[in-house]
């Protein structure tokens, strides 16, 4: 009777264990978690959002399209698997229809995967919107049973779900390991040994978050974190491509480590960059910002397309902007729709038309002038090294030297007889048309490059030479007639040179009849392309002849050889001369311009001066040439550097759909595009902005609160610096593509008080590294290896 009740009550007992095991059913599936990965792999680049590319009528990526009858059947019927033709393919044993197809080369899905296909039709088959494009949530940190091992809201986050896996979370590290592994985290560098050791002995109980405020201080912080910013910014101290030469923009990688150092909020920081020159009364720092967009691609080979060069740098733009503030792979989209996420052809060029407005082209644009330590006001690392006695002395006298030639006249002070040379050849680099006219000048068509350099070979017709005259000449062809090829009617003569034999001939000075402000003819011989001779004066006093004299240092005996001479015209786009000729002369002709107090003093023997006239030569010299600066303002390493910066045309471009990413291809039939953003994230905001019209109206879209994807990917970002992977493992994909996030609710936590926390980075740090979960032993575990091998869940510190 006993072993009878004892039977019973066993199987008794065991009934109940059946029973709460049947009653314990799996959680319901979710469609952001479960399902889309699944569908996005196989599905979406057939029957996702490209209408263009889409097999059939079948669209998988909406709810509607999927439930979409086909002609008497739908892919998904709700509750109802046995019914939904999704099924049925997707099992099938014919190829001719398998899905997704063996000429797809994608793997054929899973029994696991099938059956938690069949079991969410059976549950609903309830859609979610892409859970990066909905609003940011604000959960509240959840209830956990070992509370002794929070430290802050985090642990909280990370504990809930280490308690669901039945886990528990690792010891503290050794102190000695915790300082090693908050140097390198937060300056990128190694404690001393004297460090460690007093940190080690430091028993206040306050000790670790004095030690993490003193790091947070540092001026290293700034070098680490803003290290992968720049990474972002495609940041570089040369132009990339063949030539890869040198460019100078240290100036934007110290104001980006100012930015970190200073704790700029990331909303400023990003406006800033995005469109500092655009805001009111704008800031040096401001426009120094701007070089984040001045990082891309710079192609100095010849031959060149100047227009395929631009819109690269464009699409670029757009490309960095969608990666580093949405984390989307917009780019995909340059060509068609993208084939997974929700962003069309039309929106890619939308965002386009911000970045078309731009006046740089390849490696011309605006720039400011930067003096190493004038960013946010940082005292000079390296000052640059004085001028020397002795190479005051020789600048001193060799400018002395040069003002006696150039003061030699004909010796009578009368006018020299210009003789006009025979031309042997004259062309252009890119080969524009120049043709001769029945006076003996040159007329340019300007079919030609947009910059150029026109080679002229003339026979002097004269045994020697000491000068060459250049005259620019007005015609009817010209625009505003001339005498150059710019609207204006202006031109910049960038370089005068002249060779003879392949050698070239030292000019000892240069004087013309006018000289546009800032464009003086000196520009023309000092060999620099960032300057020239411009004639713009006032309207109605330069549409006329114009001439240059350049004087040999030496008179050249030709003895009848012909004299190669090129005018390089490459400071600005399309300001090229028009029309011009060329004389020579074989005497040094006078001046016209010389300061004839300076004339009297330097006829006047050093030895015979008297302590007033040398002082009074001394003010003259001291004003007329400044110290050289002791490294090129070209280097990249240079204390004086002029930056690229953004800056708007005064007349906007037209932007169009390019066919194919083509961008000689444009789709006028769907007329020009107004500036625009995606409307799956827009999507997200409340009061969601319509009308934009420039790059700081998108800056401001992309650090709006309601914006869900810029706090999202850049914390992900700053958690996998911390973690060795994000909590978002594709931190450069949060589309359909990426991966879902192992603690969503944390990721969106850390969001919003990010936002709460003025958008502070160093706040964000002291949060994380003050964190029990941060300062967790990295040892491994036996347990772990089975339970969680990847250590998805943080139940110890990633080891690197």
């Amino acid at each position: 009777m006993l072993r009878s009740l004892c039977y019973i009550c066993c199987f008794w007992l065991a009934s109940l264990g059946l029973s709460s095991l049947n009653a314990a059913e799996p959680a319901p599936l979710q469609f952001n978690r479960d399902i889309r990965p699944i569908l996005s792999q196989a599905c979406f680049q057939c029957h996702g959002p490209d209408d263009k590319k889409r097999d059939s009528e079948l669209r998988l990526d909406t709810r509607d399209g999927a439930l979409f009858d086909l002609g008497g059947y739908a892919a998904i019927v709700p509750g109802k698997p046995e019914k939904s033709k999704l099924l049925e393919r997707i099992t099938a044993h014919d190829p001719a229809e398998l899905m997704p197809p063996p000429e797809s080369k994608k793997p054929r899905l899973t029994e696991q995967q099938v059956e938690t296909l069949k079991r969410w039709i059976a549950e609903g088959a309830e859609y979610q919107g892409h859970w990066a494009f909905e609003p940011l949530s604000d959960p509240t940190p959840p209830t956990v049973q070992e509370k002794a091992w929070v430290r802050n809201p985090i642990d909280q986050f990370i504990l809930q779900k280490l308690e669901q896996e039945k886990i528990k979370p690792s010891p503290a590290a050794d102190r000695a390991t915790l300082i090693r592994r908050v140097y390198l985290d937060l300056l990128g560098l190694l404690p001393s040994p004297e460090e460690v050791a007093a940190f080690v002995k430091d028993e206040r109980p306050d000790a670790w978050e004095k030690l993490v405020e003193q790091l947070l201080a540092s001026p290293h912080y700034g070098e680490r974190w803003g290290r992968h910013w720049l990474d972002q910014a495609r940041y570089a101290d040369s132009d990339g491509y063949s030539i890869d030469g040198e460019r100078a923009m240290w100036p934007f990688r110290d104001w980006v480590i100012a930015a970190f150092n200073s704790d700029m909020p990331f909303d400023q920081f990003t406006i800033e960059q995005l469109a500092g020159d655009l805001l009111p009364n704008a800031t040096k720092n401001q426009q120094i910002a701007t070089a984040f967009h001045r990082n891309t691609l710079i192609n100095a080979e010849g031959g060149t397309d100047r227009e395929q060069f631009r819109n690269e740098a464009v699409v670029d733009r757009v490309n960095t902007t969608g990666a580093v503030w949405l984390g989307l792979t917009v780019g995909c989209a340059q060509c068609h729709t993208h084939k997974f996420d929700p962003i069309t052809h039309r929106e890619y060029y939308s965002l386009f038309a911000f970045f078309n407005q731009n006046e740089d082209v390849n490696n011309k644009g605006p720039t400011v002038p930067v003096v190493r330590g004038e960013v946010f006001g940082q005292p000079m690392t390296t000052e640059p090294a004085g001028e020397t006695p002795q190479e005051y002395a020789k600048r001193r006298s060799d400018w002395e030297k040069r003002e006696l030639a150039k003061l030699q006249t004909t010796g009578d002070n009368k006018p020299v007889a210009w003789v006009a040379g025979e031309y042997v050849e004259y062309e252009s680099e890119s080969n524009a048309g120049l043709r001769k006219l029945d006076d003996g000048s040159i007329l340019a068509d300007g079919r030609g490059s947009s910059s150029d350099v026109y080679r002229v070979v003339a026979r002097p017709n004269l045994a020697r030479v000491a000068a060459i005259k250049l005259t620019v000449l007005p015609h009817e062809s010209l625009p505003q007639q001339g005498p150059g090829l710019a609207p204006s009617g202006n031109f910049v003569l960038t370089d005068f040179e002249i060779k003879v034999d392949d050698k070239e001939i030292e000019i000892a000075s240069a004087t013309a009849d006018v000289e546009q402000k800032n464009f003086p003819i000196a520009n023309a011989i000092d060999d620099k392309e960032n300057s020239g001779w411009g004639i713009n004066i006032g309207k109605g006093n330069w549409h006329k002849e114009h001439e240059a004299v350049f004087v040999l240092k030496q008179p050249l005996d030709v003895a009848g050889k012909p004299l190669e001479i090129r005018l390089s015209q490459k400071f600005q786009e399309h300001f090229l001369i028009g029309r011009f000729a060329m004389s020579f002369s074989e005497k040094t002709p006078p001046r016209n311009d010389a300061d004839p107090q300076l004339a009297k003093l330097l006829k006047i023997k050093p030895a015979d001066r008297t302590a007033a006239q040398a002082k009074q030569l001394t003010a003259i010299f001291e004003k007329a040439e400044k110290p050289p600066v002791k490294k090129s303002a070209d280097n990249a390493s240079s204390d004086r550097v002029n930056l690229m910066v953004m800056k708007e045309v005064e007349k906007p471009r037209e932007t169009y759909i390019q066919l194919r990413g083509d961008f000689l291809r444009l789709d006028k039939e769907t007329g020009a595009l107004k500036p625009g953003v995606l409307s799956a994230v827009n999507k997200a905001y409340k009061n969601a902005p319509t009308e934009f019209s420039n790059r700081l109206d998108l800056a401001r879209w992309l650090v709006s609160p309601e914006n869900p994807l810029t706090p999202r990917v850049a914390m992900n970002r700053v958690w996998m610096r911390y973690f060795g992977r994000g909590l978002v493992e594709t931190d450069e994909d949060f589309g359909t593509q990426g991966s879902y996030p192992s603690h969503p609710e944390l990721l969106d936590w850390l969001s919003r008080e990010w936002i709460r926390n003025n958008w502070s980075m160093k706040a964000m740090h002291r949060l994380i590294v003050n964190s029990a979960t941060y300062r967790q032993s990295s040892n491994a575990r036996p347990d772990l290896a089975v339970s969680d091998q990847l250590n998805r869940w943080l139940a110890r510190q990633a080891r690197i």
